[in-house]
């Protein structure tokens, strides 16, 4: 599972799993970055884990700053600006004046790291050896369902 850091949103206890039974990787705004890519690769290849979750959750921090970012200028410390950028490609089409518009940038935002991972040579390998299946999903925080994304 790739999930984001905010401890609202904990896998085990949203999934209803002890501990040691998933392997959780957790990143502010569930981002794609080279070590992230990594640790997938590594549960894909030796773990041989044939499932990943690419889980948001409503009301995501770091994709609300991506949005003040994208759309009003907002300026972070560099770490988290360099965060920021990896997420703003998936927001592209969001538009800021729809009254539901972190909702979508939320559910954009997970479906950017699906297609990041799935563009990637080794997803495109182990999709196609059909050793792996990949699910995107939102976390609603107050009642822990989870939305899965078609």
């Amino acid at each position: 599972i790739l999930g984001c850091s905010d401890s609202r949103v904990p896998p085990e206890l949203v999934f209803d799993a002890g501990f040691g039974e998933l392997f959780i990787i957790r990143v502010a705004g569930n981002v794609i970055l080279p070590a992230v890519m990594g640790s997938l690769q590594y549960a894909t290849v030796h773990l041989r884990t044939q499932l990943i979750v690419v889980l948001g959750h409503e009301g995501c921090g770091a994709v609300q700053a991506a949005l003040a970012a994208k759309f009003h200028g907002a300026q972070e410390p560099s770490r988290i600006q360099s965060l920021l950028e990896n997420l703003l490609p998936g927001l592209d089409d969001i538009d800021p004046r729809h009254p539901q518009h972190l909702e979508h940038a939320v559910e954009a935002n997970v479906r950017w790291s699906m297609r990041q991972l799935l563009e990637s040579p080794e997803g495109r390998a182990r999709m196609v050896e059909g050793r792996m299946k990949l699910v995107g999903a939102v976390c609603e925080i107050a009642t822990g369902h989870v939305l899965l994304l078609a």
